[in-house]
C-alpha cells in the first residue's frame, strides 16, 4: 500500500478518534520510509492529542531536521511548546512559520496566545488584529483580540 493511502487510513481513524489505530499506520509508514515528513508530523499531532507533548516535540524536531520549513511542524511544534509553558520557544516556532509563510494566519494567533500568557497584553492585541486582518473569520483571533482589548482597558475578559 501506497504512504498516500496509508495516511489517508490514519486520518480516517484519527476522525473516528481511534489515534493508537492511527499511529499503527504511522509506523507502518515510518518503518518503510523514515524521512516521511507527512507522516511524522500527522504522527506527532496524533501522540500530542494522546497527550504524550514531548514526544510530539521530539518528532516535530524530526520532520524539522529535514524540512526546516515545514509550516505545520513549526506551528504544531508551537502549540506542544504552549501547552509545556515553554511561551518564547512556542513563538519562537511561530515566527520561523511566518518566515516561511507570512500569511499563515494561526501562527500569528498562537503567537499572540503566547504573548498573552507572558503578560504582554498590547503585544497579542497586535498579533490577534494581524491575523483578523488575514482571515477576518478566525474565531481565535477574534476572541483573543476582544481579550487583550478589554485586558487593555482596565476590564476583565
Amino acid at each position: 500500500m501506497k504512504p498516500e493511502e496509508l495516511m489517508d487510513r490514519a486520518a480516517g481513524r484519527c476522525e473516528d478518534g481511534d489515534y493508537l489505530g492511527a499511529l499503527a499506520f504511522y509506523d507502518k509508514i515510518l518503518d518503510s520510509d523514515p524521512g516521511y515528513v507527512p507522516a511524522l508530523v500527522d504522527k506527532a499531532v496524533t501522540v500530542q492529542n494522546l497527550g504524550r507533548t514531548r514526544e510530539a516535540v521530539a518528532l516535530y524536531d524530526r520532520a524539522l531536521a529535514l524540512e526546516p520549513r515545514e509550516v505545520d511542524a513549526l506551528v504544531n511544534k508551537g502549540s506542544a511548546l504552549h501547552a509545556l509553558e515553554r511561551y518564547e520557544d512556542a513563538i519562537s516556532c511561530y515566527e520561523k512559520a511566518l518566515a516561511a509563510d507570512g500569511a499563515c494566519a494561526m501562527a500569528v494567533a498562537y503567537k499572540g496566545l503566547a504573548l498573552g500568557e507572558l503578560g504582554r497584553i498590547p503585544e497579542a492585541a497586535e498579533a490577534f488584529k494581524r491575523a483578523l486582518d488575514m482571515d477576518g473569520g478566525y474565531d481565535l483571533a477574534r476572541k483573543g483580540y476582544e481579550t487583550a482589548a478589554a485586558l487593555m482597558d482596565g476590564g476583565s475578559p
